[in-house]
């Protein structure tokens, strides 16, 4: 999904208040209120003076530590994030707090000594660490206090990070109620204090405060919309953001976001345009690099219009800016940027390399540069080694990048050149030597670990079982979700970015999922055909490496998932065969080429599984939009029929049952048109007019470079290419969430 910047803030993370206890004396509340004075007007060297006042006075108050922490990580620009999380930490096992205890309202004492502790925990992408702390806060905060305010927008911002948009808008929709109530209260003590100056400027700020916080709550609002794809809700609110923050930045970029899921991309780039991004504050001070997610969003729109080689072209245009930026703040941390120190807190988020490592894999992969995107996707997966997406992919690249040669080499060449490799001698003694099928198998490196991460077809296999262990067990969770399907509509998700099941409790009751960052969570649909996905994947690679059992065992479990689409379901019985007829089992592969066997060969998901929870066909145009058919897959269930039968008669002619054989060649050769016929069927014809000594007819198939030499060539305007027979490429499924949000 792409970025949409709010620019929205978590508050005063050091939040500064005053020190004193009910029975402190008249000097430590004059010295603590000095301090907090001192710490709002950014002087940080007289406010340490009052704590180190105070705490002559009182040694045993750890606030007062805590806030002499929290001066001097101001004081160094917030830019001692470690020192000030190890400090934080040290107070709380002094204090005895555990987060998981807290259960009374005596813990409210040490709210800020929690709330501090999550924003640490935010910035550092510790996201479920967060979370748990500031559902913990939330339970014993009053709701009009700005700092209650601060911890519940921090707590918005973490659940539409970890990808729980209705918990968010749950939380959200409280929040504003408690404004317009809050607002309400306001106005009735309005009359109270207009003798009074300092109630006039009290109200004053707690104005301006409720109206940032409104504009506030519209923007997430927005954003957990996206993530739902409520495209209508999403609309209404967009209208709403646009009244409140106007032309700026944010705004527009999460207009462009909302136009973009409604496939109006010539709009979301002319959105994205008119988004005066110079004006922006910078990286220094708001943690965000505006440009690097303007390119990358550019890179997303071309990327769902399937123009991929100026998708690429954003991506990188991305990762200079990424890389640019991250360069100039490693300038200022004098080397500790590694250790999260050296420069400020808030652009510890800035660095987006990896997401964009994987945008542009993907991409790459997509335009049919597979060592390339493996280059990419190798890189990411360092960082995000719990996506089984990711692993998918890199399985795809290794397949890709060796097999896509032989279909390179073949295209365009007549096909007769594919079964004639050499003619040796001359007149009597004149031979033909026909092409092997094992010319065509890919060359492997040898004396050389399959764990090395090179585009290989055993590193392939590492991929695919990394993958497959990612997968939670489907035996169970197949019957659940087919008893649920019709329960779940909205398709919640609730996961962390880092960790598995994240307040699971508060979503729909057995919504599943599995995280896989930088993409959002697998949800259940999407869960089905990823296993059926890399099952197929798995099959083609074991049978690459010769592996047959385990070809036919990844084959069989594809056969029996519930919800298996028909171009899979075909792969499925072909690669079953294959390894059935290697294993010399060939009653049982004849099984399994039965035409019948094959009653849908199309390649796209439904999009009410793909996607639940969004409406119905506004987003259609992005679901579709990069899918490219396989030169060698059959275009109609009479063109897959007519593959089976070609390898039926192929196990035939292994049982000697040349007769049967024959009539599969010639019954596949009435179903379509001469030229689609495969090479290998060529072959097959040859061999079996030399097995009934019939040699004369074989010269004439190979010479006409046809099955049945007596059909005449069909005109230059009907021909088509030729297809490849079996081992076939596995089906790369669309990359449902290519693309993310930052």
């Amino acid at each position: 999904m792409m970025s949409d910047s709010t620019g929205a803030d978590l508050g005063n993370e050091g939040k500064h208040e005053n020190n004193s206890s009910p029975g402190a004396t008249d000097q430590e509340k004059q010295l603590a209120a000095d301090a907090f004075l001192a710490f709002m007007s950014g002087n940080y060297d007289l406010c340490l003076q009052h704590l180190k006042n105070l705490q002559d006075l009182n040694k045993d108050e750890y606030k007062i530590a805590m806030n002499k922490a929290i001066a001097e990580f101001f004081k160094s620009g917030q830019t001692t994030t470690e020192t000030l999380k190890q400090a934080l930490a040290a107070l709380k096992n002094q204090v005895h707090a555990a987060v998981e205890e807290m259960d009374g309202l005596d813990d409210v004492e040490n709210s800020l000594l929690y709330y501090n502790q999550a924003v640490i925990h935010y910035h550092m992408r510790q996201y479920s660490e967060a979370v748990t702390i500031g559902e913990k806060l939330y339970q014993f905060l009053e709701p009009f206090e700005k700092f209650a305010q601060a911890v519940s927008f921090l707590l918005v911002d973490l659940y539409l990070l970890t990808y729980q948009p209705e918990t968010a808008l749950h939380l959200l929709a409280v929040l504003e109620k408690l404004t317009v109530q809050g607002n309400n209260k306001n106005g009735k003590n309005e009359a109270a204090n207009n003798s009074n100056k300092e109630g006039i400027n009290q109200k004053a700020d707690y104005i301006a405060m409720m109206e940032a916080a409104k504009s506030k709550i519209h923007q997430y609002k927005v954003r957990a919309y996206i993530q739902m794809k409520s495209l209508k809700a999403c609309k209404r609110e967009i209208k709403s953001v646009m009244n409140t923050a106007g032309n700026s930045a944010p705004s527009l970029f999460l207009k462009s976001n909302f136009e973009y899921l409604r496939g109006n991309y010539r709009k979301a780039v002319k959105l994205l345009n008119s988004s005066n991004i110079a004006e922006h504050p910078g990286v220094m001070k708001t943690g965000e690099c505006v440009r690097c997610m303007f390119w990358n969003n550019l890179g997303c729109i071309h990327f769902a219009m399937a123009k991929h080689n100026l998708g690429i072209f954003y991506f990188k245009k991305a990762l200079q800016e990424n890389d640019h930026t991250s360069a100039k703040l490693a300038a200022t941390s004098n080397g500790q940027a590694k250790k999260f120190q050296g420069i400020p807190m808030c652009t510890l988020l800035a660095n987006k390399r990896y997401e964009l490592l994987y945008n542009c894999g993907i991409q790459l992969l997509h335009v049919g540069r597979p060592l390339a995107a493996f280059e990419c996707l190798i890189e990411a997966v360092q960082v995000y080694h719990s996506n089984p997406r990711l692993w998918l992919r890199l399985a795809e690249c290794c397949i890709a990048a060796n097999k896509g040669s032989t279909e390179q080499e073949n295209k365009g060449l007549p096909s007769k050149k594919g079964i004639v490799q050499s003619i040796v001698g001359q007149g009597y003694h004149r031979k033909i030597v026909l092409a092997s099928q094992s010319t065509q198998n890919t060359i492997y490196n040898e004396g050389q670990s399959a764990a090395i991460p090179v585009a290989s077809m055993e590193f392939a296999a590492i991929c695919l079982r990394n993958a497959l262990l990612l997968l939670p067990e489907d035996q169970q969770e197949t019957k659940s979700e087919n008893g649920s399907k019709n329960s779940s509509q909205s398709g919640s998700i609730e996961s962390s970015s880092e960790s598995g099941e994240l307040c699971s409790s508060k979503g729909q009751e057995g919504d599943k999922f599995i995280p896989a960052p930088p993409s959002a969570p697998i949800r259940k649909p999407e869960l089905e055909n990823l296993r059926c996905s890399i099952l197929a994947c798995s099959a083609y690679v074991a049978l690459a490496l010769g592996d047959n059992l385990m070809a036919l065992n990844h084959a069989e479990k594809l056969l029996q998932q519930s919800k298996l689409s028909g171009s899979l379901k075909f792969l499925g019985h072909l690669y079953a065969a294959e390894a059935l007829i290697s294993l010399d089992r060939i009653s049982d592969a004849i099984t399994h080429l039965n035409p019948e066997n094959v009653t849908d060969v199309s390649l796209g998901i439904p999009s009410n599984e793909q996607d639940q929870g969004s409406d119905k066909g506004e987003n259609e145009p992005m679901e579709t939009s990069g899918k490219q058919t396989p030169q060698c897959y059959p275009s109609s269930v009479t063109s897959a029929r007519a593959m089976m039968l070609f390898n039926l008669g192929s196990a035939y002619c292994l049982r000697s049952e040349y007769e049967k054989a024959r009539k599969c060649l010639h019954q596949a050769a009435s179903m379509i048109h001469a030229k689609e016929i495969p090479p290998e069927a060529i072959l097959l014809a040859v061999y079996l007019e030399l097995q009934n000594g019939n040699t004369q007819l074989a010269l004439q198939i190979i010479k006409r470079n046809q099955l049945l030499p007596s059909i005449k060539t069909p005109s230059p305007d009907v021909r088509k290419k030729p297809v490849a027979l079996q081992p076939m490429q596995p089906i790369q499924v669309p990359a449902f969430t290519t693309v993310q949000r930052k």
